[in-house]
C-alpha cells in the first residue's frame, strides 16, 4: 500500500465515521431526550411514549452491523445508485447502526443531572423546555462530550464491514491485505501501518474530548 492508498483510506474512515456520527446525533439526541424526560424519574413522565420508544431503540442496538448492511441494502441502493463498492455506501447502515446507541447514551447522561437542581428550577418557574435545554443538557455536557467520543470510536471500529461492501477504509484495508497475504503478511509493514494509524486516530479523539471536558466541567475543583 503506497502513501497515496493509505491517504484515502484514512480519509475514506472519517468521512464514513464523522458523517455516519453526525446524522447518529441528529436523530439519536432528540430520542435520547425524549426518553429521559418521559422516564419513570423523568420531568414529564409518559409511559406511552417511553416504553415503545425505548423498544424500538432496544430492538436497533440487537440487530449486528453486518445482518444491518445486509437488511439495509435496498434503501442504500435507491439513495445512492449502488449498494457496494464506494465508502459512503456505509453511511446508511452505520447510522442505523448507531443512533439507538447514542440516544441511550444521552439518555444516561442526561439522568445523571442533580435533580436538586431541576427541582430548583421548577420551584423558579422554569418551563419544561427551559430544564431541558437551560438545565439538563448544560448540566450533562461533559458526559455528553465523553459520551461523543465514546460513540465516534465504536462507529469508526464499525467501518471494518466495509470489507463486505468494498467500501474500503483504513480497517477494510487492513483484512484486504490479509486476505492476499496469509502467509506471509508478517513480512510486509502494511497492517502494522493501518493499526499504528487507527490507534492515533482513536487516541486523539479520545485526548480531544478529555481536554474538552475538562474545559466545559465546572463541577470540578479549581486547584
Amino acid at each position: 500500500m503506497n502513501l497515496e492508498s493509505l491517504l484515502n483510506a484514512s480519509a475514506e474512515t472519517l468521512l464514513m465515521t464523522i458523517i455516519s456520527s453526525f446524522l447518529a446525533y441528529l436523530v439519536g439526541l432528540p430520542l435520547g431526550i425524549i426518553l429521559s424526560v418521559t422516564s419513570k424519574n423523568g420531568i414529564r413522565r409518559n409511559r406511552y411514549i417511553n416504553l415503545p420508544l425505548g423498544i424500538i431503540v432496544n430492538i436497533m442496538r440487537s440487530i449486528p452491523c453486518l445482518l444491518l448492511i445486509i437488511i439495509l441494502m435496498p434503501l442504500t441502493r435507491s439513495i445512492f445508485g449502488t449498494g457496494s463498492g464506494k465508502w459512503f455506501t456505509m453511511i446508511i447502515p452505520l447510522f442505523f447502526s448507531s443512533f439507538a446507541f447514542v440516544s441511550r447514551m444521552v439518555e444516561s447522561s442526561l439522568n445523571e443531572v442533580d435533580k436538586g437542581a431541576i427541582e430548583m428550577s421548577k420551584s423558579l418557574g422554569a418551563t419544561d423546555f427551559d430544564i431541558v435545554f437551560k438545565v439538563m443538557l448544560k448540566e450533562a455536557l461533559p458526559s455528553l462530550v465523553l459520551g461523543a467520543s465514546i460513540s465516534f470510536i465504536s462507529i469508526l471500529g464499525y467501518t471494518a464491514f466495509a470489507y463486505d461492501l468494498g467500501a474500503g477504509g483504513l480497517i477494510a484495508s487492513a483484512y484486504s491485505f490479509y486476505t492476499r497475504h496469509t502467509g506471509d503478511f508478517f513480512k510486509y509493514p502494511n497492517v502494522f501501518v493501518i493499526i499504528i494509524l487507527v490507534v492515533v486516530i482513536v487516541q486523539l479523539i479520545q485526548e480531544a474530548s478529555l481536554l474538552l471536558n475538562k474545559k466545559i466541567d465546572k463541577r470540578r475543583i479549581i486547584q
